[in-house]
């Protein structure tokens, strides 16, 4: 029989990849996981390709327990985690031996934790990609007492005097508070808003319960469009800024529709979008104004983090003689 994955506390978590590419033209959201940062960087940590399927924890507590020794490893939001009732490290590696339970518990200061596990899991793939879709009713939700089949044990790692995790990876930690500053460029709509554009860089917004993975919404000083005339709908990107009637901004995020005929004031920067889907209703954000050659920038430089990363976890791992997963 195949290794399994017993979920025993599923709460709101999702099996995830980094979302479905390519279909806009076709109407369809890119979807995946919200905070792309994390779940790269889990899934270079437990020595997968970026892109595997992957566990996103939003919120609620989760536990689960494998039938075989595996590799794992946590990012995103702090939390407690703990293998075997043993408090372990979030962005490192760890072995868990079968039988124990992985529990994620105490999500605090952002939304959403990842876990990753060598050789990640099985699941259904619809155009590509695991990443649940509302609008075409594709999910793979997990509830209690859900298997997943594993696709590669791996034997304990542990120092073999001291009982100390083996790893010092100098990984990119994304970093986490009650506020959240977010880059943006400015959207295709900015001069509509006249001098009120400005409302969206000098005053703090807050993200309000009605917010999903289709779209965050906040309230503040909400920037009013002076300009007349209807606009017709029209391609979005994720990230857009909308100012629909009302007091709420909308910011588009990775389940958005493609079309939308709200004005565009600002466009949320890549890294923004990770650091975005971390925000938790109630918290403050504010947007930085950013040029587009600076957007670029800061995404290669997170990037090339994550390419080094690899690198080093495929050095440790080489000296340890743990084989590098088949591609799914």
């Amino acid at each position: 029989m195949a290794d399994t994955l017993t979920v025993h506390r599923a709460g709101l978590a999702t099996v995830q990849d980094l979302g479905r590419f390519g279909h806009s033209r076709y109407g369809l959201p890119v979807n995946g996981a919200l905070d792309q940062h994390s779940a790269r960087v889990a899934n270079v940590l437990a020595g997968n390709d970026e892109g595997v399927p992957l566990i996103e924890v939003t919120a609620l507590d989760f536990s689960c327990t494998p039938s075989a020794d595996v590799l794992i490893a946590v990012t995103g939001a702090p939390a407690e985690v703990t293998v075997g009732g043993v408090r372990r490290n979030q962005w490192e590696p760890v072995s868990v031996r079968a039988g124990e339970t992985i529990a994620i518990t105490g999500i605090r200061l952002g939304l959403r934790v990842y876990l990753a596990i060598l050789g990640s899991v099985e699941t259904p793939y619809l155009l590509g990609s695991c990443a649940p879709d509302t609008i075409l009713g594709f999910a793979h939700s997990l509830r209690g007492d859900d298997e997943l089949a594993l696709r590669t044990p791996c034997p304990p790692i542990d120092h073999p005097v001291f009982r100390i995790p083996l790893f010092r990876l100098n990984v990119p930690v994304a970093r986490f508070g009650d506020a959240w500053t977010i880059d943006v460029t400015d959207g295709p709509d900015l001069e509509q808003f006249g001098d009120t554009a400005e409302r969206l860089f000098r005053s703090a917004f807050t993200v309000t319960p009605r917010s999903n993975h289709i779209g965050l919404r906040m309230s503040g000083d909400v920037p009013r469009r002076v300009a007349s005339g209807e606009l017709l709908s029209r391609g979005v990107p994720v990230g857009a800024v909308e100012v629909p009637a009302g007091d709420e901004l909308l910011v588009l995020h990775r389940g958005r529709g493609v079309t939308a005929g709200y004005p565009v004031l600002a466009v949320v920067t890549a890294t923004g979008l990770s650091a975005l889907g971390q925000a938790r209703p109630g918290q403050s954000v504010r947007f930085r104004r950013r040029t587009v050659a600076d957007a670029v920038s800061a995404y290669r430089v997170q990037r090339q983090a994550i390419h080094a990363l690899k690198a080093r976890v495929r050095t440790a791992f080489d000296a340890l003689r743990i084989p590098a997963p088949a591609t799914p």
